[in-house]
């Protein structure tokens, strides 16, 4: 990976700006973030510091988010998408190139997350929270091999009626995908009609489609659950009878990114807001509540021990493999996509 040295002499300009920002900074700033996904603390540290008044609003799915942006007037200046939608915020010109590859903590950015594919040289977005998407289940209900979507997919009986499934159309159906040996983007229409049959199948046997894992599954109501790995290891330090699983036939990656929008009312205090989360200890104040990894050197130092080898966050080398970054698919393959979602939410 290529890292962007900064010269002594733009650095320092780069310092005395940032600095001049946070002595002026006041008014206030307007986050669109995933539901349950930033931490109140962090949030309370950036308003004191910088006497800006912070508002935040939920959204369920990147669909949601880019709906609501391309009809106007919303008021935000702050989203935070997933790295296979970047390309599509970018394309339609909502986003600001805030160039934060310029900021003073940029220079904490992993490498292996400065060229990345959806920005490369990171234009427009840092790292937020990286993670994916995975298998949970209560022991106690279900004690058979967990690491495979057949849980979901196939499942067994004693967990037939007792799982909830992340509604989100492109990491249910990279995963089906997968389960019938194909690749994310595929228009083979043998595989395609395979995983449409298969989910609308399989969706009798599940209880249900929601974000409430980190309530339900611990409670017991789920015995299973398909989705992110933060929130089956939240759901775990609350019942430790909470297993994860790595499906081997293949599981999708993600990393959310901090984006400004090309419409932002308040885009000085967003940059701020940027250069802020890049800063170590405030990664891991992210990470800290979440639980997922940030994508920034050095934060792990701050983040709670528990973190630090947790099963969810740590992948077994024998499942490194079966992991992939959803890329963008073309606009005829999201088409195509989207009817079989259409016909799996029926």
């Amino acid at each position: 990976m290529n890292i962007k040295w900064i010269s002594t002499t733009a650095a320092a300009a780069i310092a005395v700006m940032a600095s001049a920002g946070a002595a002026s900074a006041e008014g206030e700033l307007n986050i669109y973030n995933w539901g349950d996904y930033t931490n109140p603390d962090l949030i309370s540290k950036f308003e004191k510091e910088y006497d800006v008044k912070v508002t935040l609003t939920d959204y369920d799915s990147n669909d949601t988010a880019l709906a609501k942006i391309r009809a106007g007037g919303h008021g935000f200046d702050i989203v935070v998408p997933s790295a296979n939608y970047v390309p599509i915020w970018v394309r339609e010109g909502l986003l600001l190139e805030a160039r934060p590859d310029q900021m003073e903590n940029f220079k904490n950015v992993d490498e292996r997350w400065v060229d990345v594919p959806w920005d490369e040289g990171r234009h427009y977005t840092v790292p937020w929270q990286w993670g994916l998407s995975g298998i949970g289940v209560n022991t106690t209900v279900y004690d058979g091999d967990i690491n495979t979507s057949a849980i979901f997919l196939d499942p067994p009986e004693e967990l037939v009626g007792k799982i909830n499934v992340e509604p989100e159309m492109n990491d249910v159906l990279f995963a089906t995908i997968k389960y019938f040996g194909g690749e994310w983007c595929t228009t083979d229409k043998d595989v395609l009609r395979k995983v449409r049959d298969k989910l609308v199948e399989a969706k009798t046997k599940w209880l249900a489609m929601d974000y409430s894992v980190t309530d339900k599954l611990p409670s017991g109501e789920y015995a299973a659950v398909y989705y992110w790995n933060g929130a089956i290891m939240r759901s775990r330090e609350q019942n430790p009878d909470i297993k994860f699983g790595y499906p081997k036939e293949g599981f999708p990656y993600f990393m959310d990114s901090v984006a400004i929008l090309k419409d932002a009312k308040n885009p000085e205090n967003a940059k701020l807001f940027m250069n802020f989360i890049m800063d170590p200890e405030n990664a891991a104040l992210i990470s800290a509540y979440a639980k997922y990894a940030n994508g920034i050197k050095g934060s792990q130092e701050f983040m709670p021990e528990a973190m630090k080898n947790a099963p969810e966050l740590v992948i077994p080398a024998e499942y490194e493999n079966a992991g992939e970054f959803l890329a963008s698919c073309e606009p005829d393959v999201v088409d195509f996509y989207s009817r079989i979602w259409t016909e799996v939410q029926k």
